[in-house]
């Protein structure tokens, strides 16, 4: 009798444990419960990126630092001016002033050259 007792309530516990897991699938699988876990992902995903972005910006940084510091930029942690530019910037009327006085290229058609073998062809 005991027995039989132990058996039935085991299954019993069984099943109820067995119907709460098949239910509580059913329920993350409404679509309510799909859109949420959707826009946590999505969530979770831009704070991923977000961080990403900061890394990178940081990586930047301290490259640029460790290159400025390469080539002589810096003073004790100070940026020196960089020596003045060698080029003039012309305004856009003194830029296309100078192309009335250029030659015009030769606009006289050629004529076709010889159409066959010349020996100079690699076989």
């Amino acid at each position: 009798m005991f027995r039989r007792a132990f058996w039935f309530t085991t299954g019993a516990a069984a099943g109820v444990w067995a119907t709460n897991k098949v239910h509580r699938k059913l329920r993350s699988l409404h679509p309510d419960s799909l859109a949420a876990q959707a826009a946590e992902k999505a969530v979770e995903t831009g704070q991923r990126l977000r961080q990403f972005a900061v890394d990178v910006r940081s990586g930047m940084a301290d490259r640029e630092e460790q290159l400025q510091e390469a080539l002589g930029l810096t003073d004790r942690g100070e940026v020196r001016e960089l020596p003045p530019a060698r080029y003039t910037v012309l305004e856009p009327a003194a830029r296309t002033a100078g192309r009335d006085a250029l030659p015009l290229p030769d606009r006289t058609p050629r004529t076709p050259g010889p159409t066959g073998p010349t020996g100079n062809e690699d076989h």
